[in-house]
């Protein structure tokens, strides 16, 4: 009797243990399904997709992504979801040069183009190997601005002046305090010329162009996903679907890879109040911040 209790005890164990491990990976299969943070990499490759929404102020956070998803063995490629008018010319070189980093290492890059892909939006894009738009994308808008307000008519009007003690004559340069003179014009032009330079050179490597065709396209014009495809600036029509399965074919993982992202993080309040009032409030705050500065953006 002892010894059939004793079987019976350790038969219920095992089930007991059985039953735990079963539980433990259906979890942890529901939750690499639900948030794509924690997967099974041993099983085999998967895709990590990475958004790109609204105005480019700050690339820390996308950074961060590239960074991860690169240091990860079952992570092959990546798909850059692109919903961006562009942005700061600082940040968005510096998304584009980690993504090249992130290519260094065999993995492969696809980026899909949502409703707007423009400037800084297709100065990124251009780090990928294709790049996927739809039809009625806006894209191009390849160009240089640097734009900030000038009050001097205003002050004068309500009797305030703005003293400055200054080093040199250019060193106050975008003081909305005083007008443009020719020779702020002068080295401010100089700084846009420099940084189109760059643009242009970017857009001519990553899409095979002479630089002379590259800088007839590059004139600040827009096109859509379908006249960016005949200039060659796209590689193909495509939804983000499409998009997912030429990263999974490029990455030997068939047309219907896994894929992985980041859950979006909450937005802030005046992100939110600006989606119920249709404006952009991050723009509007950047602009607010950063006046003047140096932006790849289209409708600024």
């Amino acid at each position: 009797m002892a010894k059939n209790r004793d079987k019976t005890i350790l038969l219920v164990i095992a089930i007991m243990m059985v039953g735990g491990f079963l539980f433990t990976a259906a979890m942890i299969y529901m939750i690499t399904r639900s948030t794509g943070e924690i997967g099974l990499g041993a099983l085999g490759g998967r895709i990590a997709q990475i958004d790109i929404k609204g105005v480019i102020e700050d690339s820390e956070d996308i950074v961060r992504q590239i960074r991860k998803y690169d240091d990860d063995n079952s992570i092959k490629g990546l798909v850059l979801r692109v919903d961006s008018p562009g942005g700061g010319v600082a940040a968005s070189q510096e998304i584009y040069d980690q993504l090249m980093r992130f290519k260094e290492n065999g993995k492969i890059i696809v980026a899909s183009m949502g409703a707007v892909a423009a400037s800084g939006g297709y100065y990124v894009s251009c780090a990928a190997d294709s790049i996927v738009a739809n039809p009625g994308t806006i894209t191009g808008s390849i160009g240089v601005i640097l734009s900030y307000p000038v009050f001097e008519q205003l002050l004068d009007k309500v009797g305030l002046k703005m003293e400055v003690i200054k080093s040199g004559d250019l060193k106050d340069v975008g003081n909305f305090a005083r007008k443009v003179t020719p020779e702020d014009r002068k080295m401010l032009q100089a700084l846009i010329d420099d940084t189109y330079d760059q643009f242009v050179n970017v857009v001519a490597e990553s899409r095979d162009l002479v630089i002379d065709d590259a800088r007839k396209i590059s004139d600040g014009s827009i096109y859509t996903g379908r006249q960016a495809m005949e200039l060659g600036l796209v590689d193909r029509l495509g939804t983000l679907r499409d998009a997912i399965s030429v990263a999974g074919g490029m990455a030997d993982l068939g047309d219907d890879p896994r894929v992985i992202k980041e859950r979006p993080i909450k937005r802030p309040f005046w992100t939110a109040l600006g989606g119920i009032l249709g404006v952009d409030m991050e723009a509007l705050l950047a602009q607010q911040r950063q006046w003047p500065t140096l932006q790849y953006i289209y409708g600024y």
